[in-house]
C-alpha cells in the first residue's frame, strides 16, 4: 500500500514560526461540545498558555467577532465557522462526494462518513447519517481519537514506520470501553494487519455495541488521503454481515470516490 511520507505535522524554521497565531488556534480549538463557555482560567488550564496571554487572545477574538464574553464566560460566535468552511470550500471533491455516500447509505441503511488524519486524532470531512446509533453526536468537524477509530487505524495504517513511531510515542491511550486496545505493541500489531489487509474493522473500542469498518481514499500517485467508514449497532449487524455484505459496497464507494480525488488532483 502506498502511503504519503508527511509527518503529522509539518516542522519548519524557527524564524517561520508565529508563536501567536499558534496560541491563537490552541484557544479556538479548546472550546467543544464539552467546553461552549469557557473563562480565563479555564482556557489557560486546558491549553497550557499564561492567563494573561489568553486574556489577550480572548479580547482580540471577541473584538474581531469571533467570540463573545458574558460575567467572565467566553464562547464562539457563529463567525468562527467560516474558518472551517474556508477548508471545506476550498476542498470541494467532499462535496462532490456526497451522492456516492448517500446511495451506499440508501443500500446499506447505515451512517457513512470521511475523516482526515489530524494528528493524533481524526477529523470529520463529509458524513452523511441514517438512524442515530452513538450516544455522542458526530458531524463535520468532529474530532475523535484515531486510535479508537475504523477511519483512525486506516489512516495510521497508510504512515510510514518511523512516522507511526512517532504518533505511539505522543498518543495517551485511555480506557474509552473495556475493550480499547491501549497496549502499544498490540496497537503495532493491528496497524500492520489494517496495512496488510486494506481495510480496518473495530468493534466496542470508541463506544460499547459499535462496530465500523473502514477503507482508504487515495490520489493519483496512490497514497491515502483520507478514509471512508461506515458504522453499525452490534445487535443490528453481524460481523460475518459486515465483512461479507458491506465491506465490498464500502470498497466500490471508496474506489469511486477516489476516482473524484484524483480528478482533483488532491
Amino acid at each position: 500500500m502506498s502511503s504519503r511520507k508527511n509527518n503529522l505535522h509539518r516542522n519548519i524554521k524557527q524564524s517561520d514560526h508565529v508563536q501567536s497565531l499558534e496560541k491563537g488556534l490552541k484557544v479556538i480549538q479548546v472550546f467543544s461540545e464539552d467546553h461552549p463557555r469557557l473563562t480565563v482560567s479555564q482556557a489557560s488550564k486546558e491549553t497550557g498558555i499564561n492567563r494573561p496571554t489568553v486574556r489577550r487572545i480572548m479580547l482580540t477574538l471577541e473584538s474581531l467577532g469571533f467570540a463573545t464574553s458574558q460575567n467572565g464566560h467566553f464562547s464562539l460566535t457563529a463567525k468562527a465557522l467560516t474558518l472551517g468552511y474556508a477548508y471545506l470550500s476550498s476542498q470541494n471533491v467532499w462535496n462532490l462526494s456526497y451522492p456516492k455516500m448517500q446511495a451506499l447509505v440508501k443500500k446499506i441503511g447505515e451512517s457513512c462518513s470521511i475523516s482526515v488524519l489530524d494528528r493524533t486524532h481524526i477529523i470529520y470531512v463529509a458524513r452523511v447519517p441514517a438512524k442515530r446509533i452513538m450516544s455522542i453526536n458526530i458531524d463535520v468537524g468532529t474530532r475523535l481519537p484515531a486510535y479508537a477509530t475504523s477511519m483512525g487505524r486506516v489512516l495510521l495504517s497508510g504512515l510510514d514506520d518511523n512516522i507511526l513511531r512517532e504518533y505511539i510515542n505522543e498518543i495517551i491511550f485511555e480506557p474509552i470501553t473495556n475493550q480499547t486496545v491501549i497496549d502499544q505493541q498490540k496497537f503495532l500489531t493491528i496497524i500492520d494487519h489494517t496495512r496488510n489487509q486494506g481495510f480496518a474493522h473495530v468493534e466496542n473500542q470508541l463506544e460499547q455495541g459499535l462496530r465500523s469498518l473502514a477503507v482508504p481514499l487515495k490520489n493519483q500517485n496512490g497514497e491515502m488521503v483520507a478514509a471512508i467508514n461506515c458504522s453499525v449497532h452490534a445487535g443490528r449487524v453481524s460481523e460475518n454481515e459486515l465483512l461479507k455484505d458491506f465491506l465490498p459496497l464500502l470498497r466500490k464507494t471508496a474506489e469511486d470516490i477516489s476516482s473524484d480525488i484524483k480528478t482533483h488532483k488532491m
